[in-house]
């Protein structure tokens, strides 16, 4: 019988996910790998914990997963993210770059200037750097591929004393843009998805950092009245990166239950 979900599925496919130890990116890895990935590189700069969930995604899917120690704003070590990649595998087809900082707390008059530069460091030029060497590494192959940016609601709609963490992800939405522009032609897809409030570690510490009780506050940020789960973003990065999205290039999936529409 044919597959009617055989276009959803990366059977064969190699692909890199950062910020993969918990959260979205772990949510996503684990997705791609039940999804026929055949090789699937995963970074963070939790050793510990992206070893650990390396080896359960490759217990749990069959996949052949690795893990590498990555801090996406060192342009040396994203090269050899890639480096790495291709030497195990033999090429690379798929990009999910999620890694980044949890959001800044402060006003703009009053932001943490050492912590406003860390975090553009990792959510914006690490991204694009990222995005440089995966670029370089499908265009050497001539076969197109996806790349997946994990940008946010906040590339949208700017929260208040956010101001580090808004610019960068509004920042991560225009780059997809430009690279979905100059890669096309060559089947390169780019590009993004925008979370909204979703049930990971990273909303967990921000909220309670604001002293925010995450219960009353969903619905503020939810027209489902509840926050997301991070197999829900993943979802849709599956569909990205899958030939199911074949025609779908510089543009963004907002999986934020209707926030910034609203």
């Amino acid at each position: 019988m044919t597959d009617p979900f055989a276009h959803a599925r990366l059977t064969g496919k190699i692909a890199v996910v950062t910020g993969a130890a918990q959260g979205i990116g772990e949510e996503t890895a684990r997705l791609l790998a039940a999804r026929g990935i055949e090789g699937l590189l995963l970074t963070d700069r939790n050793e510990e914990k992206g070893r650990a969930t390396a080896e359960a995604i490759a217990a749990d899917t069959g996949a052949e997963v690795i893990f590498h120690k990555v801090d996406i704003s060192d342009s040396a070590q994203v090269q050899e993210m890639v480096t790495a990649t291709v030497e195990k595998f033999g090429e690379l087809n798929v990009a999910v770059n999620n890694a980044a900082l949890t959001p800044d707390q402060a006003p703009s008059a009053e932001f943490d200037e050492e912590y406003f530069d860390r975090l553009i460091a990792v959510d914006l030029k690490g991204t694009a750097l990222c995005m440089k060497y995966e670029l370089q590494q499908l265009i050497r192959q001539g076969k197109g591929g996806s790349i997946i940016n994990i940008s946010s609601v906040s590339g949208f709609r700017p929260q208040p004393n956010n101001i580090a963490y808004v610019a960068a992800k509004h920042g991560v939405v225009g780059m997809t843009k430009v690279a979905a522009m100059e890669y096309g032609s060559q089947n390169i897809r780019v590009n993004s998805v925008a979370p909204g409030a979703i049930n990971t570690p990273m909303l967990e510490g921000a909220l309670k950092e604001a002293g925010i009780d995450p219960v009353a506050y969903a619905p503020q940020l939810s027209l489902l009245d509840r926050f997301g789960e991070s197999r829900e973003i993943a979802e849709a990065s599956l569909w990205l990166a899958s030939d199911a999205s074949s025609y779908i290039t510089g543009t963004t999936i907002h999986a934020d239950a209707g926030y910034v529409g609203r």
